[in-house]
């Protein structure tokens, strides 16, 4: 008999997290890698967000809090919500977790039971299937393409709905894909749901670099049955801060609170405290802007320079990440990644685990000379 249970044994381990180790490690080795991996900033937190942390500290606001988060957070939360999604939410219909990623887990936990089916767009982000299978759920995959900008067709979506479909997620702007899913697609997707009874858990971690498109949030269409996720990690460069939120129907976020109640309790109190300060002071304004600049730049160029190699991308229109089609290096994404971090020491996120054959996830969330050498090296290599 294992001494693993049976979903530990399932259970695959981020292929995200496991390239960005394996780049770190070849570079604790003195071994020049460019790592593309990592989804995370490479800017700072800033200042007045640190300061707000400090201060917090400082005034002894270290002791636990209730499992959904500080009421002043989740106050600020809601003027939020009303301020840029034209979404209204009351305090206790919004629940602070540990990052986005512990958001979602709870919720997958409070909706799914065994054999629900969940509506994933492919690509996408892999730790979506792996919780919903942790949920005991089954992933449902539809696919789109490169040749549509990885934007999926709504009446492929409606076709996958079953009597035993529970979700569909969504996420735009997308992880891996870059992809900005037109406000059409998501009012319809939202109707979708409301018309079938379903949930729409719409991930807008990304929701403030977008380069061309607009934001949108379709819990505007269906409020009954939409859960909004964000947090602070991407658009405030607070990755390792794990602050996520989740707003929706008071009986789901009431779920979601009790199972992070009877496991985390809570995330960190002073991070709490110093996301305050990152959604209400007029300074996060100025940085979103400044970021989103330099990710467009970033953008432009090295999109630019993978198709110039031969390496066809779509432009990805937010986010930070681009999806080359690698078949020029070798027909299977795992081998092509691995010769990319072999031969031209270029680290990358194959497209397996991301149900996108062919491809892998660059990261242009790094350094405008990092993108330069990347592109010199994978150059050299083909």
């Amino acid at each position: 008999m294992s001494r693993l249970s049976v979903r530990a044994q399932a259970l695959r381990p981020s292929s995200t997290v496991a390239m960005n180790a394996r780049a770190l490690e070849l570079r604790h080795q003195g071994i020049d890698v460019i790592a593309l991996t990592a989804g995370e900033p490479d800017f700072e937190t800033p200042r007045h967000v640190k300061d707000a942390a400090c201060k917090a500290l400082a005034e002894g606001k270290t002791r636990y809090t209730p499992p959904a988060g500080i009421p002043e957070l989740r106050e600020a939360l809601a003027r939020k919500f009303a301020r840029e999604n034209g979404l209204s939410y009351t305090p206790d219909q919004i629940t602070v977790g540990a990052g986005g990623k512990g958001v979602l887990y709870n919720l997958f936990q409070a909706v799914i039971d065994p054999g629900d089916e969940v509506i994933l767009l492919a690509p996408f982000w892999v730790s979506y299937s792996a919780q919903v299978e942790l949920a005991g759920g089954v992933p449902v995959i539809v696919r789109s393409t490169a040749g549509s900008g990885f934007v999926p067709r709504i009446e492929e979506v409606a076709a996958a709905l079953s009597k035993r479909t529970r979700a569909i997620v969504v996420n735009s702007p997308s992880n891996p894909t870059g992809a900005v899913y037109p406000r059409e697609l998501l009012a319809g997707l939202a109707r979708l749901a409301d018309e079938r009874g379903v949930f729409l858990v719409s991930d807008e971690i990304y929701e403030h670099l977008i380069y061309e498109g607009e934001a949108y949030s379709p819990a505007r269409e269906a409020p009954d049955w939409t859960i909004t996720v964000g947090g602070a990690a991407k658009s405030y460069a607070m990755t390792g801060w794990r602050i996520g939120w989740a707003a929706g129907p008071g009986e789901i976020i009431g779920a979601m609170t009790k199972i992070q109640g009877q496991s985390v309790t809570h995330p960190t109190t002073f991070a709490q405290w110093a996301t305050i300060a990152a959604l209400e002071n007029p300074e996060s304004k100025t940085f979103i802007e400044e970021a989103r600049a330099a990710f467009r730049r970033r953008r432009d160029f090295f999109v630019r320079g993978l198709n110039e190699l031969g390496l066809p991308t779509p432009m990805p229109r937010g986010a930070f990440y681009a999806m080359p089609d690698v078949t020029a290096i070798h027909q299977d994404e795992l081998r092509a990644a691995e010769i990319m971090l072999e031969q031209a020491r270029v680290a990358v996120v194959p497209g397996t685990d991301f149900v996108a054959p062919g491809h892998v996830r660059m990261s242009y969330a790094t350094s405008d000379e990092n993108l330069e050498r990347a592109l010199e090296r994978l150059s050299r290599l083909l």
